[in-house]
């Protein structure tokens, strides 16, 4: 007599495989559990998954259900061999219920372990069109043949370890893709130079990392305050969480406010959606505020209220939003001076430098150049596939002269120039658009104030960037580590529309 499976047990006992299918993370475990559950309910006396080694064109058995499966675990077939070997060749499903009178059946195995087989149900695994193995019973326990009712039934768990090892692989390829990233990211952004007064604020960074410590960083334009906050991201413990980065001087106030908070729809003329802030985006993560220094009075006040309270609302919202962001904000201003003069709250400034950070100019690292410069170099030869391009002494010995105004992103700019209008095989002195001399002294004079020097130094750097690009507003402001629009903001202060 056949024992028949109940179908209500059966759809219960499937529900359950499915739902190890996208919980159970081990694939080995679920790829067990899917065979062994097949061989219980099919009431088979050995079962097995195969799965095909596209290099090899060759079965290896993945999983054995039954007596003597470790001996079987030795064996393979070569696709096209034997009835698991044709079902993977053909993709298509076959039962035999007497192998003896089967051409194809492969009895080599079965001989040499000493396992004596009547019937085998073979059904295909598939990716896509792909076929990626095979899931086969043998015999059934009371000595019946199997039968064509018991293929559906197989063919199902086929699908379900299909699924299992189609997710394994894509949750493999995620993983290998999130870890070249990662090490991408890394490259890119690592900060180089070995220099006493760099690698001190490189300490300082990774003692504040595993902290949720608001972090002030100071420093000149282009001296890689973005850098030192990104390693201050990726070295504590949100770095598998967001980063989101915000210019304060990109934009006026009220546009910065929606970027910060978000808004939703129909806040104000044009807003045809819902917006998602900065703020919620990096929750869990990390906050970056870029020229903080520059942000209006009444900007200030709207961060101030949301690091005291803890909470915002999008503009036109009323629902108030919590997130957890870890702030670091930098400047190249003096903000201390700003603080004293009442362009930036003192209220917010103590938020913001809990913990303070300065980045050395270059000229205060100049032993970093040669490292800097090869660094550079490194990444030009490989984007234009210059292998044997050098730096020439005479032009090195320039770099290490020159008190670079603009730090490491001239430096970098300056070498990507070189590179690109060289004769290719190595980088002399003429190629480097630089001047072997200090820059001009020649604004700053005694009895000026402090907001006077800093206003004909911007003044002379615009001007001075604008004829090395030739007037190109948007190379320099690239040059100058600032946005176009901010840019055009400082020429119109300063009246210089004709350069």
């Amino acid at each position: 007599m056949v024992a028949k499976v109940n179908p209500d047990s059966t759809i219960d006992r499937l529900r359950e495989i499915s739902h190890w299918v996208s919980s159970v993370l081990d694939p080995d475990q679920l790829l067990e559990l899917i065979i062994d559950t097949a061989t219980r309910m099919m009431q088979a006396k050995a079962s097995s998954l195969m799965l095909v080694d596209p290099r090899t064109r060759k079965l290896y058995f993945k999983v054995v259900i039954g007596e003597r499966k470790e001996e079987v675990r030795k064996y393979e077939l070569d696709v096209g061999q034997g009835i698991a070997g044709t079902v993977a060749e053909k993709g298509e499903p076959l039962l035999i219920q007497d192998v003896t009178k089967d051409p194809r059946w492969y009895k080599q195995i079965s001989d040499s372990i000493g396992f004596q087989t009547r019937s085998i149900a073979c059904v295909p695994m598939k990716a896509g069109n792909e076929t990626i193995g095979v899931v086969e019973i043998i015999d059934k326990e009371d000595g019946s043949p199997i039968q064509n009712e018991d293929m559906k039934l197989l063919t199902v768990f086929a699908e379900l370890a299909a699924l299992a090892i189609t997710n394994a692989r894509k949750i493999h390829q995620v993983q290998e893709e999130n870890k070249d990233l990662k090490e991408e990211i890394w490259k890119k952004y690592q900060i180089i130079g070995e220099s006493e007064a760099l690698q001190k604020v490189v300490s300082d960074g990774f003692k504040v990392a595993n902290s949720k410590t608001s972090t002030l960083i100071l420093g000149e334009s282009g001296t890689g305050k973005e850098l030192l906050a990104r390693l201050i991201h990726l070295a504590g413990p949100r770095k598998d969480k967001p980063m989101i980065i915000l210019n304060c001087a990109a934009l006026p106030e009220t546009l910065l406010e929606a970027e910060l908070f978000g808004y939703e729809k129909g806040a104000f003329t044009g807003a045809l959606a819902r917006k998602i802030g900065k703020f919620e985006l990096a929750d869990e993560g990390t906050l970056f505020l870029d020229e903080i220094g520059e942000m209006t009075p009444g900007m200030q006040a709207k961060l101030l209220g949301v690091l005291q309270e803890g909470v915002f609302y999008r503009v036109g919202g009323n629902s108030a939003i919590s997130v957890d962001v870890r702030i670091i904000s930098a400047t190249n201003r003096e903000i201390e001076a700003d603080v004293k003069d009442g362009r930036f709250r003192e209220d917010l400034y103590y938020r913001l430098n809990v913990v303070q950070l300065h980045m050395p100019p270059l000229r205060e690292r100049k032993e970093d150049i040669r490292m800097l410069a090869d660094y550079f170099l490194s990444l030009f030869k490989e984007e234009r596939g210059c292998s044997h391009l050098t730096i020439s002494e005479g032009a090195m010995q320039k770099m290490l002269e020159y008190e670079w105004p603009g730090n490491i992103r001239e430096l970098r700019n300056a070498l990507e120039r070189a590179v690109v209008m060289g004769n290719g095989k190595e980088i002399l002195v003429e190629d480097l658009p630089i001047s072997g001399a200090r820059p001009s002294q020649n604004a700053m004079e005694v009895g000026m104030t402090l907001k006077e020097a800093e206003d004909n130094f911007k003044k002379e750097f615009i001007i001075l960037t604008l004829k090395h690009t030739d007037g190109n507003r948007s190379k320099a402001a690239k040059l100058m580590g600032i946005q176009r629009t901010y840019l055009s903001r400082l020429i119109s202060k300063y009246s210089l529309q004709g350069i």
